[in-house]
């Protein structure tokens, strides 16, 4: 009983702290929160940048080094997620080697290099008015539970992030292209958001699901010559390298021909790819879209933290959340500006009444400081309804602390000027806090003018036609059957009865002797017997013209036949299953023509016909076909279409019978 208690306690014990640690991970490592878009290790580097802030640009080591007072992962994690940031190009002004996102080149040492706040970033991340902060996690500072971006910060940037028990991957999309929908929200109308990346090629969203689905990216390739190939932009997710591992790995296993690939990108993606005698570049596009990461399939999972829960939310629903914080936050702003212009025009009233009306003479007589106050707030009253607010004791404070030399150069003229303009900018702010969705919009329509150019669109959208490996796929095994061993497949080494070429993507249709046919995969080496008759590679329109042998009354039927359906490895029959029906002759294609030698008949006016299979119909596997003759056979033979007929038979004909 004891022992199982300690069991019970140890399993409690597993499963408090895996709970807490996997809540942590998620809410305060990969998955980035919905109102400002951010990691807390990024957050954490755009607040040290704010705090570090004066202008001009810091080493990149100082800034690990301050953040590290913030966040307590290690040095490491901070300086990779702040190269990362500062090439996505937004936030992060950079000088120096960051590394190049095309190719796997690293950035410099953190001691090398030096970034700052971008002005895009100084104007829409930071208002302390509106920040919450929180301590630190030795508690010796403060850092923000989440910035007051006006910027839909997670949908611009893009996230990845692998927590416990899930995973994010949300797509950047473009900077002017979100804005603008941001401004359709607010006019309440329609609007679609597709991806957009710093890699640029090409993008099919015809799977995106708002966020949720499956998309395509494929490299952009053009023909330099019709011997040589440039890549000229990569796909999302790859770099020049796995893009060029990728291609080489097709060409070693012979599903591309190429001579040569080389490397040339510096600050625009240049891949060069010379190709072998005899191949073409238009063919070659295809099957690089087929066989390499020149195209490749990524799907979208928008997780994220919201109201401190993760959540799967769609693109829309992210921009409609950050559209009402931007309208939430931009209104707090102006009541905060509202405030403290009210504020201004009240000290400016109060400081006009005070020395315009002389009230300061009042004091000359006063012995004590409790007088002097005393005296200034009665002498005060009469004027209370021309000023903002009440009068409180700071207000009288601050007026006995204006200096006579302030007082004996007063201008009633500057402080006049000073009061219609603070009392124009509260007529301003109060037009503004009441036409929000007007003010968000101007506010958006300023950035897009300003920014806008900075940020145009690198990937194109459309919709890619599906790239059939099979069909683009190069020949390069052959096949073999050697009836005395019974083995098929392309590692077959004795002497061939059959042999022909295919890809690794075809399929093989094998029919026996007895009438039984199944469909199956390419194989190295497979027993399938001495009695197969035919093979060859499963194509669609493949026209079978076959003569067989009914066992059971042992009469001859011509049939013919398109290339059946089928499930792979599944057998079937061409006609009733008999221990002595067999295929006498079966030919492909149209205009076969055929020669059959009877059993000689005093009756017959010939005992030799000859048959045009494209006389009959074409039907379906499970059809039995046409009765031959009643009479019995003796030979059969195929003919070519251009040897003259012995007889054109038109008795014979009327001999069919259609069973």
């Amino acid at each position: 009983m004891e022992t199982l208690t300690h069991y019970g306690d140890l399993h409690k014990l597993f499963d408090d702290n895996f709970i807490d640690y996997s809540s942590y991970v998620i809410k305060e490592r990969a998955i980035p929160d919905i109102d400002d878009g951010l990691k807390p290790v990024q957050r954490r580097i755009l607040q040290t940048l704010h705090n570090m802030d004066d202008g001009r640009f810091n080493k990149v080591a100082n800034v690990v080094g301050e953040t590290m007072k913030l966040h307590p992962h290690g040095d490491a994690s901070i300086y990779a997620a702040l190269v990362n940031l500062a090439n996505k190009g937004y936030l992060i002004d950079r000088q120096g080697n960051f590394g190049n996102i095309f190719t796997v080149d690293q950035a410099s040492a953190a001691r090398y290099i030096e970034c700052r706040l971008s002005p895009l970033s100084r104007e829409t991340l930071f208002n302390k008015d509106l920040t919450e902060f929180v301590d630190s996690y030795d508690g010796r500072m403060q850092e923000p539970v989440s910035l007051p971006s006006k910027l839909p910060l997670l949908l611009m940037q893009g996230a990845e992030g692998i927590a416990v028990g899930m995973a994010t991957k949300i797509m950047p999309h473009n900077f002017c292209e979100l804005l603008e929908a941001q401004k359709k929200i607010l006019r309440e109308e329609p609007f679609e958001l597709f991806p957009d990346f710093l890699r640029g090629g090409l993008v099919d969203v015809s799977g995106y699901n708002r966020g949720n689905g499956r998309i395509k990216c494929r490299a952009r390739i053009k023909e330099k010559n019709e011997k040589t190939i440039l890549i000229t932009e990569i796909p999302y997710s790859t770099t020049t390298q796995s893009l060029i591992e990728s291609v080489e790995k097709a060409a070693r296993a012979g599903k591309i021909k190429i001579m040569s690939i080389n490397d040339y990108t510096a600050e625009e993606v240049e891949i060069e790819i010379k190709l072998a005698r005899g191949v073409y570049a238009a063919d070659t596009i295809r099957a690089l879209y087929a066989f390499s990461d020149c195209e490749v399939p990524i799907s979208p999972n928008l997780t994220l933290i919201r109201n401190n829960t993760p959540e799967v939310l769609s693109v829309d629903e992210v921009l409609e959340h950050n559209t009402g914080k931007l309208v939430r936050d931009l209104e707090h702003e102006l009541n905060i500006e509202l405030g403290r212009l009210q504020e201004r025009l009240h000290a400016h009233l109060l400081e006009q009444i005070f020395i315009e009306e002389r009230l300061y003479k009042q004091i000359e007589e006063c012995e004590t400081y409790k007088a002097v106050f005393e005296t200034v707030e009665k002498a005060l009253k009469p004027y209370v309804d021309q000023l903002v607010r009440e009068i409180r004791r700071e207000d009288i404070e601050r007026l006995l602390e204006i200096r006579i030399k302030r007082i004996s150069k007063y201008d009633i003229n500057k402080k006049r000027k000073d009061i219609k303009a603070v009392r124009s900018n509260i007529r301003k702010v109060t037009k503004h806090l009441k036409d929000m969705v007007g003010y968000s919009i101007d506010f958006l329509d300023d950035l897009l003018a300003r920014y806008g150019d900075n940020f145009p669109r690198r990937t194109e959208i459309k919709e890619f036609r599906e790239v059939e490996a099979r069909k683009v796929a190069i020949s390069n095994l052959s096949v073999s059957y050697n009836r005395k061993s019974g083995f098929l497949g392309h590692l077959v080494k004795e002497e061939p009865d059959i042999s022909f070429s295919c890809s690794e993507y075809d399929k093989l249709l094998l029919i026996f002797k007895n009438g039984m046919y199944k469909v199956i995969n390419v194989v190295e080496k497979l027993f399938v017997g001495n009695d197969l008759y035919w093979v060859g590679k499963v194509e669609e329109k493949t026209i079978f013209n076959i003569i067989y042998r009914e066992g059971s009354r042992n009469l001859s039927y011509i049939k013919r036949l398109k290339t059946p359906k089928f499930i792979l490895e599944k057998e079937y029959n061409l006609f009733p299953e008999h221990k002595k029906s067999y295929i006498e002759l079966m030919s492909l294609g149209k205009g076969s023509r055929v020669r059959i030698y009877f059993v000689p008949s005093r009756r017959a006016k010939s005992n030799i016909y000859d048959y045009l299979f494209d006389d009959f119909l074409v039907k379906g596997a499970g059809a039995i076909g046409k009765r031959v003759s009643t009479r019995v056979i003796r030979r059969i033979v195929e003919i070519g279409p251009e040897e003259p007929s012995q007889k054109k038979e038109p008795e014979s004909l009327s001999l069919f019978e259609k069973t």
